[in-house]
This record gives C-alpha cells, sequence and structure tokens, in this order.
C-alpha cells in the first residue's frame, strides 16, 4: 500500500512552540490505532515534475528500511548519491533495493561516521556498483566491516578521501554540501558527515549519528542549518537532536531510522517529545518500512511502505492519542486482554496494561473473543 502525504507547517507557529518549549524545559532543570499495513517491498519514484528553476527534474531521497541502521540514497536527474549503508549484514538488501531503481553508478558515496551499522553495507554496495568518489571522515579505522568498505573502494582504482566543511557537490540539478562536522571529536558519533541536500527550494539535512556537543559546534558555525525534512540525528537517540539545534533546523518532517523494538529504545521519548514541541511531522523506518520523498522543487510527496498512525509515530503527541487506540486491558487470572470499551473487563486490581496488541501476545495473553475480533 501507498502512504502519500503533504506537510505543511507555520514556520512561526513551530518557532513559537519550540521557544515555549525550551523555556519549560530550562525551567524544569532550573527548579531541581490503526495496524500498520504492509505493502509493497521496494516503492519507487519515477517522476519528472518542474523543479524551481523550472527545469524539467527528477528528485527523490529513500530512506532504505535497514533496521537499527541508516542508509539513505538520493536520486535527481539520474545521479545516484549513496549516504550509508546499513550494517554488514544489509548490504545484499541495500544493492537488491537499488538495482530495483534502475542504478547503475554512483556518483558519490558517503560513509558518515566508521560505526557498522553506517559502513557495514557499504562493502556490498561498493563490489557492485561503480562509483566516481568514495568519502569518509577517516581513512583508518580498525574494524573489519570498514576495511572492507576502504578494500573496495581501492578495488575501483578510488581511495577514500575525507571532505572538508563547505565542499559543495552537484548532483544532477540538486546541490550537496558538507556543512559538518566543524571540529575534532574523540566520540565517533560526533565525527558524522553532515550534509545540506538542495534541491529547487526545497531542502534536506542527513546528520548521521551527531550527537550534541557536534550539533552545537555546527550550530555555533553559522552553518545554514534551516531545512524541510531531516534526518534525525543517532536514529532518535535522546543523545542528539538538542533544542538548540532543532531551533536552528526548524524542519517539517523528521525522518528517524531505527530497528523494530529495538534494544537501545531508539526512537527515545525526549527526542519524539522535542519534535512535537516544534511541530515536526514524525516519520520511522521501524513502522512505515522504506520512506521515500519526492520533490518536484517546491513541494514533497511521501510514500512508505506501510501505514501507521500519527499517534504511532508519535506517541508523545496528545491531540494524537486522543483519537488513537488507547491501548489494551489484560486480565492477570483468565490471562485474556481487552478493549477499554470491552463490557467483560476485569476488576482494576486484576488489570495490566499494554501498549500494543503485539505487546500483550508477547507477555502470553490471547485476545478476548467478544471485543477483539
Amino acid at each position: 500500500m501507498e502512504n502519500f502525504k503533504k506537510e505543511k507547517v507555520s514556520l512561526w507557529r513551530r518557532i513559537a512552540a519550540l521557544a515555549l518549549a525550551a523555556a519549560l524545559a530550562l525551567g524544569l532543570a532550573a527548579c531541581d490505532a490503526s495496524a500498520v499495513v504492509p505493502g509493497s517491498s521496494t516503492p519507487t519514484v519515477s517522476t519528472a515534475q518542474p523543479a524551481g528553476d523550472g527545469q524539467t527534474a527528477n528528485f527523490a531521497m529513500y530512506f532504505l528500511d535497514v533496521g537499527q541502521a541508516l542508509s539513505v540514497l538520493v536520486e535527481c536527474d539520474g545521479q545516484y548519491m549513496l549516504y550509508d549503508g546499513g550494517n554488514v549484514d544489509d548490504g545484499s538488501y541495500v544493492v537488491s533495493y537499488l538495482q530495483n531503481l534502475g542504478v547503475e553508478e554512483l556518483q558519490y558515496v558517503f560513509c558518515s561516521h566508521a560505526h557498522e551499522d553506517h559502513v557495514g553495507g557499504l562493502a556490498a554496495a561498493l563490489a557492485y556498483f561503480p562509483a566516481d568518489h568514495v568519502y569518509s571522515p577517516v581513512t583508518e579505522a580498525s574494524t573489519k566491516c570498514f576495511q572492507d568498505f576502504v578494500k573496495y573502494t581501492g578495488q575501483q582504482g578510488l581511495q577514500v578521501e575525507v571532505p572538508a566543511a563547505g565542499t559543495v557537490w552537484p548532483l544532477g540539478s540538486a546541490t550537496v554540501t558538507m556543512l559538518g562536522p566543524v571540529a575534532q571529536y574523540d566520540n565517533t558519533n560526533d565525527t558524522s558527515i553532515v550534509l545540506r541536500v538542495d534541491y529547487g527550494s526545497t531542502s534536506f539535512l542527513l546528520t548521521g549519528d551527531m550527537e550534541s556537543d557536534a550539533e552545537r559546534d555546527l550550530v555555533n558555525s553559522g552553518a545554514n542549518l534551516k531545512a524541510d525534512v531531516l534526518q534525525v540525528g543517532h536514529h532518535g537517540s535522546s543523545t542528539s537532536t538538542s533544542y538548540i539545534f532543532l531551533n536552528a533546523v526548524l524542519p517539517e518532517m523528521g525522518i528517524i531510522s531505527c530497528g523494530v523494538n529495538n534494544k537501545y529504545g531508539h526512537p527515545h521519548e525526549e527526542t519524539l517529545s522535542i519534535l512535537r514541541d516544534a511541530g515536526v511531522a514524525v516519520y520511522r523506518t521501524d513502522l512505515l518500512g522504506a520512506i521515500v520523498i519526492g520533490s518536484d522543487g517546491q513541494n514533497y510527496t511521501i510514500r512508505t511502505e506501510k501505514t501507521a498512525t500519527d499517534a504511532e509515530l508519535n506517541p508523545t503527541d496528545p491531540a494524537a492519542a486522543s483519537t488513537a487506540q488507547q491501548g489494551y486491558i489484560g486480565n492477570v487470572n483468565s490471562k485474556k486482554f481487552h478493549l477499554p470499551s470491552c463490557a467483560n473487563l476485569p476488576a482494576e486490581k486484576n488489570q495490566i496494561l499494554f501498549s500494543s496488541y503485539e505487546e500483550a501476545i508477547a507477555a502470553g495473553y490471547s485476545p478476548c473473543s467478544s471485543c477483539i475480533k
């Protein structure tokens, strides 16, 4: 099933909301569903629409479903850029996905940083697709997955290049600009290559796993961070997406790449809350599968492999939650679980709450045959 949405959020409303949230956070610190429906396995975007300059162009950004990892493909006018490749085990999926899109060559390959869930699948991509340039914040790392990345880069007669902040690359009629990192860091996450992609009047920000220290330095550098679409840093971890950074970006959409029921609890509630406060529409690969954003240079289309309600995508949003299914109530004696509206609810002392159908099943409970069909 394909799900198309257009998000329009008032800039001034988001500025005001974020300022209020930041003030509340500082004050506190000072004081002490509809179900997910499976769909097409390889969504594609193949539109030829006027770009912002009036020329015919084709732009899409693909957030691949690589679980608790990250891989983003950018397409413009038949040229391609790959930003990260997921884990080593994701390599075959990444190659297959690109093949299904008709990719034959990669103009640019970026390893955001040297962790396996970002560099792991790039060796497979480089073993299959010829590339023009390969970039990384470092040229050496002790892990085999990074060494394989370097190996397959070398087999193409290329070297891993370390780009500098301010470097600009053309990708068809789009422009890719490296914004960070702007300093040296011991924390590998903070070494993430941060890219801004501009197409017409639309803009995208790829941040890898950049955390709050590097976010602060990037904001202080004066870089143009305002973007319509933000790849939310570090899979939605609370170590990223600080108030000061989000206030500089003010995106309409936030894309979180994370795994279903991952052991880190990503995305964290703190991150979802700050995105809610800023009026940012949240899209998540753990619930939606692969996410494809198309742009004509002025407007967006969004296609996802699966569907999910706003309350599922950001359960911290009270407005969305008020219209959503309010979980399930289990009976600790009968091991049955019910809808909150069921006439056969157990006494309160015998109740246990589940946030989802899957959680109740995993706990060994079975659905009530009267209220859950």
